[in-house]
């Protein structure tokens, strides 16, 4: 969800007559699609990777779950490879009991669908997160990244399997990645424009409701620290 800075790459805003798509949208660093342009037709089930108990994609150990395919063409993404709704390797019923499995151990938080794109994934992806919901409840969460904004996924005329995969989410990393708002202390993001919302509570109250559990780094020295390191230097002479 993050594009290679190729000059041949034409990014298009599609849907020039809509307003109030979210933070930064349109964005001239991606395409912009219009509501239900891109659906899970354009999927081919593939997967690019599978990660086990990881702790960078969201909170708590993790299993991360890379879906292929992603129009969005975010420039300076550091997925390229997996752009292409070919690449990788079909999803399959090994992978899904691997997942499961370890899914199961307790020390495991949840999983987090990335790409690519997962909701334009939701071939596999929805039928994943109702097993998960069916034999875990809500003892494991779900976690998602996705370039649309939330704005986007709540315009009349979006496919109804984002809804439908969003339903059964508790964490959704909103926004394309946008190369000048780029900031390495962001938790969870890699730009400024991007949020990290509370799925079920922004669906209940019909705006979007930001995790409450944020807490960006901020690049801060204390001022007794530059005191003592002049002192220390200065007795050093």
């Amino acid at each position: 969800m993050i594009s290679s800075a190729n000059p041949a790459i034409q990014r298009r805003d599609f849907a020039a007559d809509e307003t109030n798509r979210g933070p930064f949208i349109p964005t001239t660093r991606s395409n912009n699609p219009k509501a239900g342009q891109w659906t899970n037709r354009m999927s081919r089930n593939m997967i690019a990777d599978y990660k086990r108990f990881l702790m960078t994609d969201g909170e708590g150990i993790r299993c991360s779950l890379y879906v292929s395919g992603c129009p969005f063409h975010c420039e300076e993404c550091y997925n390229t490879s997996i752009w292409d709704f070919q690449a990788g390797h079909e999803y399959n019923d090994k992978l899904e009991a691997q997942i499961m499995d370890d899914l199961s151990q307790s020390y495991v938080q949840g999983i987090t669908f990335l790409g690519g794109e997962p909701l334009l994934n939701t071939g596999v992806l929805l039928p994943l997160a109702r097993k998960i919901r069916e034999r875990f409840g809500n003892t494991k969460d779900i976690w998602c990244w996705t370039g649309y904004t939330w704005e986007e996924l709540m315009r009349e005329g979006e496919s109804p399997d984002k809804r439908e995969l969003l339903e059964l989410i508790d964490i959704l990393v909103d926004g394309r990645y946008i190369k000048e708002l780029h900031d390495s202390l962001l938790q969870f993001r890699g730009s400024s424009n991007q949020r990290i919302i509370d799925v079920p509570k922004s669906l209940e109250s019909g705006q979007v409701v930001i995790w409450p559990k944020l807490h960006d780094q901020t690049r801060f020295i204390p001022e007794i620290y530059g005191k003592d390191r002049s002192a220390g230097e200065g007795s050093a002479s």
